[in-house]
């Protein structure tokens, strides 16, 4: 019995005349004889060379494009340009049927937009192999870096009853009957009844669980589904994603930026390293995206230049306050290009301001610290000036915010003052307070939501096109 080998390790062979058997999906059959078959262990096709004289007829008509097939042969030299390497099928046998009618990712270009519309079946063309294949390269990429600095992984509540951010866009978990709902004497739904006897929600972070087990772990990382109800439909938002969130003990905002600007460039190389087949062919696909748009509107960098930008430079580091400076002085800010003008200290920056620092005004990517305590959450911790926080945002080209973090605030009596100032309930974080209660210590963490990750390792221009189901208003489908 032949056993079946991969069209990876088959393109890669030099052992001709060999008997071999492959399984996989037509992505085209010409002149009943040539076969281009793919399995997705790589972007490449093998070339099926069948005897269409002594193959039956209603055979030949079942192989059509998406039909799936076993074929066994002798792997040969092949004669044709563009491949190696091609079998010479001795027998072909159709595993599962394919309407060629009704398929409908037929041998032509496609949409992005058509492509979402039958996310179940756009992982067999090229591009979404070459963002899956990355995408797994970085996540096992994230897992090893942490792995390998002694990080514990913990896995945080997917269902809360806090809102870590305070932003109140969550999406509610009840098992309470909607045509029937019980409610309290003042006509307020009565949580009491439901299933977890409160109002609880889908997680919008793990970072205040993560904090509690890096006051004991010393140092930790989450890596899990987060949900954001905001009903954005723009090309950057998604409301079910994942994020990474490391939390170390003993740790200052000095430590979360190299431990930041660390992963990033470990997580990149590791990418370039075992996925420049899909690099390379995801890079060529946006320089041909690039030449249809108008030249001012040309990224000045190509996908892989991005990378290097990223790895070959030391990250630029400078407060709030000197970007407010730069900003302000900027000739899009005085010839009032920017749709957001920056004029007083305090604004919340935009993603066209980020990308001016690092794309324009530096060229280099850029950890920004020390934002106004207005503008960031309660938990960051307060700097001697009592007007910043100890927060980082890390800007990349392209993109702008890539990662969000800050020291966190260890002092309790500075902690539950900020709470009071901005109106988050203490007595429903009891269990946060309590590590700075009990054997506080100044720690440190941040947020990497994952594609973003992937949409800049990628170079696709829509986030729903680098998460395999994109949830978002409106959207639920597969």
């Amino acid at each position: 019995m032949i056993r079946r080998q991969q069209i990876n390790d088959l393109l890669k062979s030099t052992a001709f005349n060999t008997e071999v058997k492959v399984m996989g999906w037509v992505k085209t059959f010409r002149n009943n004889q040539f076969i281009a078959l793919n399995d997705g262990s790589c972007m490449a096709n093998i070339q099926v060379v069948v005897d269409f004289n002594n193959t039956p007829e209603n055979l030949l008509k079942r192989i059509t494009t998406g039909a799936a097939i076993a074929v066994e042969g002798v792997l040969v030299e092949s004669l044709g340009k563009g491949q190696t390497v091609e079998i010479k099928a001795s027998k072909v046998e159709i595993l599962g049927d394919s309407d060629a009618e009704k398929y409908p990712l037929q041998p032509k270009k496609h949409s992005l937009e058509f492509l979402r519309e039958i996310a179940h079946l756009r992982f067999r063309t090229n591009t979404f192999n070459a963002v899956f294949k990355v995408r797994h390269a970085l996540a096992f990429a994230i897992h090893q870096f942490y792995n390998e600095r002694g990080f514990v992984y913990m896995h945080t509540p997917v269902i809360t009853a806090s809102d870590a951010e305070g932003a109140g866009e969550m999406f509610r978990v009840t098992t309470l009957d909607f045509d029937h709902t019980p409610r309290t004497e003042d006509g307020k739904v009565d949580f009491s009844a439901d299933f977890f006897g409160r109002s609880t929600n889908l997680t919008v972070s793990g970072q205040l669980e993560g904090e509690l087990a890096a006051t004991a772990f010393g140092k930790i990382y989450t890596f899990g589904p987060t949900f954001r109800a905001e009903n954005s439909n723009t090309t950057r938002h998604l409301a079910e994603f994942w994020m990474i969130e490391p939390e170390v003990a003993f740790a200052d905002l000095e430590n979360n930026m190299e431990l930041a600007e660390d992963m990033m460039k470990y997580v990149i190389s590791y990418a370039k390293e075992h996925c420049a087949e899909e690099l390379a062919f995801l890079n060529n696909r946006l320089l041909e995206e690039e030449k249809q748009k108008p030249q001012n509107e040309r990224s000045e960098l190509s996908l892989l230049e991005k990378l290097d930008f990223c790895l070959n430079n030391d990250f630029q580091r400078l407060t709030y306050t000197e970007a407010i400076d730069i900003l302000k002085a900027s000739k899009p800010n005085q010839k009032k290009q920017f749709k957001y003008l920056i004029e007083d200290w305090g604004a919340d920056l935009q993603s066209e301001h980020e990308r001016y620092l690092v794309e324009k005004h530096f060229k280099k990517p850029v950890i920004l610290t020390d934002y106004p305590k207005d503008i960031k959450s309660f938990y960051m911790r307060l700097n001697d000036d009592g007007k910043t926080v100890a927060a980082m945002d890390i800007l990349f080209p392209g993109i702008g915010e890539m990662i969000g973090g800050s020291q966190r605030e260890e002092r309790l009596d500075v902690l539950t003052k900020r709470m009071e100032e901005m109106g988050v309930p203490q007595d429903e974080l009891w269990w946060y307070l309590d590590t700075r209660r009990f054997g506080t210590v100044p720690h440190a963490g941040f947020g990497l939501g994952f594609e973003r990750l992937v949409l800049f390792v990628t170079g696709m221009t829509n986030i729903r096109d680098v998460i395999a189901f994109p949830r978002f208003p409106k959207s639920a489908e597969f």
